[in-house]
């Protein structure tokens, strides 16, 4: 298995093209032994590729500028894609003229392990099948620990937002309780006041009421006792008293 192209910069430029797995699965056929330790690693770039590119994920060949400094700071990396660029013109892998807007994995990866591009171009795919079913398989592993841990991620996220759920809903039921018995003392405080205007009211109501019997029954006596001059002024100022309008009374009364 080959790549097109009449020079290695164009066969670059065609394995540039091919899907960020693909890249990756090429990039480490071509330097396994060397690089067999930094697998790991090198999926880890090709899934963030993967997420990064967000029109065409997984499908994807090469991120533009804005996601690709985003790979770059997701894995702590110093250098810039103008650092790279640089360094891939001098080298010959791309061209020195024009500006590139997008940046394929391949790139990334032949100027972080700062390989021969030109060997990896021309590097055979064929007659090394165990190393690329163990590639394979490798990628495979990855791409079942990444989906478990995107599960669990998404499980405990969940169980957080139902654990807050149900906070947010203790503290509004404590509220409402509040809320409630702060209402019920405001209405036993109000009772109490009603209560003692009322007892007020019905002692006014006793003491005006025993006044009037009072006078009365003096005016009564009165009228009845003495001199015919005195009874008689008493009978005038009873029947004056029981003419009086007792209205006030009973309004209070009732």
């Amino acid at each position: 298995m080959s790549l097109p192209g009449s020079n290695d910069q164009e066969k670059l430029e065609a394995l540039a093209s091919q899907t960020y797995k693909n890249q990756a699965i090429w990039f480490l056929n071509a330097f396994w032994d060397k690089l067999e330790g930094e697998a790991e690693r090198i999926w880890d770039y090709q899934h963030k590729c993967d997420e990064y590119d967000l029109q065409k994920h997984e499908e994807g060949c090469a991120l533009d500028e804005l996601n690709a400094h985003r790979l770059l700071e997701a894995f702590n990396e110093t250098m810039t894609v103008r650092e790279m660029r640089d360094s891939l013109r001098e080298s010959g892998a791309i061209k020195k003229e024009g500006r590139l807007k997008m940046v394929p994995l391949v790139h990334w990866l032949v100027f972080r392990y700062k390989q021969d591009f030109h060997k990896l171009v021309n590097a055979s795919q064929g007659d090394n099948k165990a190393e690329i079913e163990a590639a394979q398989r490798l990628l495979d592993e990855v791409n079942q620990l990444f989906l478990e841990a995107d599960a669990a991620a998404q499980a405990a996220a969940e169980a957080a937002r139902a654990a807050k759920a149900s906070e947010e809903a203790a503290i509004q039921r404590e509220a409402d309780a509040k809320a409630s018995e702060q209402e019920a003392v405001a209405r036993e405080a109000d009772a109490v006041t009603a209560q003692k205007e009322l007892e007020a009211a019905l002692a006014e109501v006793k003491a005006q009421e025993d006044a009037y019997n009072a006078k009365t029954e003096q005016l009564k006596k009165k009228s009845e006792e003495g001199g015919v001059v005195s009874r008689n002024k008493a009978k005038n100022e009873l029947a004056q008293h029981l003419g009086e309008d007792p209205l006030p009374l009973r309004r209070a009364k009732i």
